[in-house]
């Protein structure tokens, strides 16, 4: 993405994790809507295709195979495997997003970032999105009206554990408030990518403005 008198800005890799419950599927629905640059990570995965889902949209769908076929060849930034199917970051659509300027979106758990830190740790920014209490983390997750009680217990259960994880990231946000907790997470997006790194040609532009003095 081109900036200003030869300075392009390269992408980054903005991860977002948090506890089940927490808020991180609307914030990342609100960024997606709101930030024209910014582009979602589309996984790989061997499980079956679920109605209304879209291959190229909501996963690209392959076989085991192929899939390990990908593991081997390098092809593949993160992957894990979740109650007996696999689900993997694909390397090159994001090397070429980054390369043009966009960033892209992780909606992962905190060990796949640190998968991604391991493969690209200058181009990855990672946040972990927290509830403000516990009894807020019950409270959404029983509003959600999609599990029962045994779910939503084992949710709770693993939140501990992913919250052990929370100094892995560069970031916390405590959601307490939707608006407030989507405000800050887009400064860090913002403040990020003004990183003297992550814009190419800009050491170059001041040389030059300072010849014009």
């Amino acid at each position: 993405m081109s900036g200003f008198e030869g300075v392009e800005r390269r992408g980054l890799m903005f991860v977002l994790s948090s506890p089940s419950g927490a808020g991180k599927t609307t914030l990342t629905r609100m960024l997606i809507d709101e930030i024209a640059d910014l582009r979602m990570s589309i996984s790989v995965t061997t499980r079956p295709k679920r109605p209304g889902e879209t291959e190229g949209v909501d996963y690209h769908f392959v076989d085991q195979a192929k899939f390990d076929q990908m593991v081997a060849d390098g092809e593949l930034l993160e992957w894990a495997k979740v109650f007996d199917n696999c689900y993997g970051t694909p390397k090159a659509p994001v090397e070429h997003a980054l390369a043009s300027g966009h960033n892209v979106l992780f909606d992962i758990d905190w060990q796949g970032a640190q998968q991604l830190k391991g493969q690209m740790p200058t181009d990855m920014v990672s946040v972990f999105i927290l509830p403000p209490s516990v009894q807020a983390l019950e409270q959404r997750l029983h509003t959600r009206a999609q599990d029962s009680e045994e779910v939503i217990r084992g949710r709770m259960k693993k939140a501990g554990d992913e919250m052990s994880h929370f100094d892995a990231y560069d970031y916390i946000v405590v959601n307490d408030n939707i608006g407030i907790a989507f405000e800050s997470v887009k400064s860090i997006l913002r403040a990020e990518q003004l990183k003297l790194e992550r814009q190419v040609g800009m050491v170059a532009f001041v040389q030059k403005l300072r010849q014009q003095l």
